[in-house]
């Protein structure tokens, strides 16, 4: 069946129709209108300025979807979309559009959590990927770690506590002049340093707990680069990057390591925008070949924020019939599911 996906948690207004069913995982349109220029500006995503460019861009971008993946709404079995968590007025424009289109068309209409959408993008990658496995999400607002017992049957086992890894990354990129967003640019930066000349705490929480804590580690960098310039110091940027990565990535892969070594999973699944940083892909890939265990990691295309990775959760919650009525409400944090 085609899943016709909408996303708009946060500053890409992406709408996708994807087909699946029984062997069958395909995209057949993907088309995401992003804002980076519009916030680069800023900084950061403002975000007024983000729903009015998704009221600006979702129903053309809609049009697109349908036309470049051949379909009409007539072959649509449900409409997917984001409902939480994310930014709320973002949501609303996409949750609001979807349902007017749905039962405009009398087509059923499912509430996607975009945490799980994230993670749902590995079934798009890897088509013989099956739960139960282990989840890692690691992105500008989440860092956490799920059991994942069944498409629908999530657990979380480990989370930050404060800000998420994708955050801290593009706050300190941005202080040291990177231009948004910082993550990319820092994943860059930290190939021409040396990991280690800046000493900073790690993220990772002491004793038996999955957690994090990102805000020690940015307050560090922030105080280190403070220190610098009142010195009127030149900021070793490329060092800095490294050895801040450094320390992300290795309290990231500490955490996975007990997680893997306590659930015995036959596959992690990494997920989220900061999937995309080439440190942690490659440290990951190492930790899973240590425990023998299957690295799903979405390609690059897929990691970010995009309608093919909500149509693909949303058909699970179809399957369940975890449908959803004209009563449907946007939510700006994470219902605990």
């Amino acid at each position: 069946m085609y899943i016709l996906g909408m996303e708009s948690s946060c500053d890409e207004t992406s709408v996708a129709v994807v087909e699946m069913g029984d062997g069958v995982r395909r995209i057949c349109s993907n088309i995401v209108a992003s804002q980076i220029d519009t916030h680069r500006l800023y900084g950061g995503v403002v975000p007024e300025i983000a729903s009015r460019a998704h009221i600006e861009a979702i129903s053309g971008i809609t049009r697109e979807a349908l036309d470049t993946a051949g379909v009409t709404l007539s072959d649509v079995g449900a409409v997917a979309v984001t409902s939480h968590p994310g930014l709320i007025g973002a949501l609303l424009v996409g949750v609001n559009f979807a349902k007017s289109l749905a039962f405009a068309n009398n087509i059923p209409l499912v509430g996607v959590n975009h945490i799980r959408g994230h993670v749902a993008a590995a079934y798009l990658a890897h088509p013989d990927l099956e739960p139960p496995f282990v989840a890692l999400v690691v992105s500008g607002g989440h860092t956490s770690i799920f059991r994942v017992r069944d498409y629908n049957d999530y657990c979380e086992i480990g989370a930050t506590r404060d800000d998420a890894a994708g955050e801290a990354f593009d706050k300190i990129g941005r202080v040291i002049g990177l231009p948004y967003p910082a993550g990319a640019a820092m994943d860059k930066l930290a190939h021409e340093g040396k990991a280690g000349t800046v000493t900073l705490p790690s993220p990772a929480l002491a004793g038996d707990t999955l957690d994090f804590s990102f805000s020690g580690i940015k307050t560090a960098a922030l105080n280190y680069i403070n220190g610098m310039n009142q010195r009127g110091e030149d900021i070793p940027r490329a060092d800095l990057a490294a050895s801040y990565t450094e320390r992300i990535v290795s309290a990231i892969v500490k955490k996975t390591d007990v997680a893997l070594e306590r659930e015995k999973p036959l596959a992690l699944v990494l997920a989220g925008g900061v999937a995309a940083n080439s440190h942690l892909r490659a440290a990951l890939s190492d930790l899973c070949g240590r425990h023998g265990v299957k690295l799903c990691a979405p390609p690059i295309s897929l990691c970010g924020d995009n309608a093919a990775m909500i149509a693909a959760a949303g058909y699970y919650e179809f399957l369940d019939g975890n449908l959803a009525s004209t009563s449907l409400n946007a939510s700006a944090l994470d219902s605990g599911e």
